[in-house]
């Protein structure tokens, strides 16, 4: 009897959403493919499904600095493998989602049967890399095991924090979008600058800078 797979599609375009799903259908027609088009509503969807198979994430969404979306994942559900799929798959995003946990990086360029492949593999325990780019892997330098560790062990809504504070936002303008008080954003505050290891908000905001990644060019 043939296995039931459940995956988790995380891509803020509907078309490519659909594409995945397609080539998911290709290898699994039976799956249970769940849909997320934000940084938030993927982690809610985590939670409703911790016992999905693979997590497909576009590093471009709403909500999402970079790899954060990644890191935050990997410490959200350690147990559920993430496969990164991106347009941007310069060598350098493609080593550094690979130190930050990443179980596999399909470029969007990728065909359907590729990404059914990719899948395939990945579900089995293999790090799957396209062959042009499986040369670019370094080891992964100890201050970024470090930083990913940290930026992991912020909750939700730390990570959230953290993500206005890179906007510019106040404490008062955070609390208001947050809903909450803002002796609750400075707590949080505080506790995310104990846990990246920083002094102040511009330490803070430069390290999570880090994490950024250029957005895939677009043909003109």
């Amino acid at each position: 009897m043939a296995v039931a797979h459940k995956f988790i599609v995380a891509d803020d375009h509907p078309l490519f959403r659909a594409a995945l799903t397609q080539a998911l259908r290709q290898l699994a027609p039976q799956a249970e493919i769940v849909e997320a088009d934000t940084m938030e509503a993927t982690t809610e969807v985590v939670n409703r499904h911790p016992d999905a198979d693979l997590i497909l994430l576009d590093l471009h969404m709403p909500g999402a600095h970079g790899f954060s979306g990644l890191i935050q994942l990997r410490g959200q559900m350690p147990d559920i493998p993430v496969a990164v799929v991106s347009g941007s798959d310069e060598p350098y995003v493609v080593r550094r989602a690979i130190d930050y946990g990443a179980s596999g990086f399909i470029p969007k360029s990728s065909s359907l049967q590729l990404i059914a492949e990719a899948v395939g593999e990945i579900l089995q325990g293999e790090v799957w890399l396209p062959e042009a780019l499986a040369g670019v892997l370094e080891e992964t330098s100890e201050e970024e095991s470090r930083f990913a560790e940290a930026i992991a062990s912020l909750t939700p809504q730390q990570f959230r924090v953290l993500n206005m504070l890179t906007e510019g936002l106040l404490n008062k303008q955070i609390a208001y979008e947050l809903n909450v008080s803002e002796a609750t954003i400075k707590a949080h505050v505080t506790a995310i600058l104990r846990k990246l290891g920083v002094h102040s908000r511009t330490q803070a905001v430069i390290a999570a800078q880090k994490l950024e990644v250029e957005p895939p060019k677009v043909e003109s």
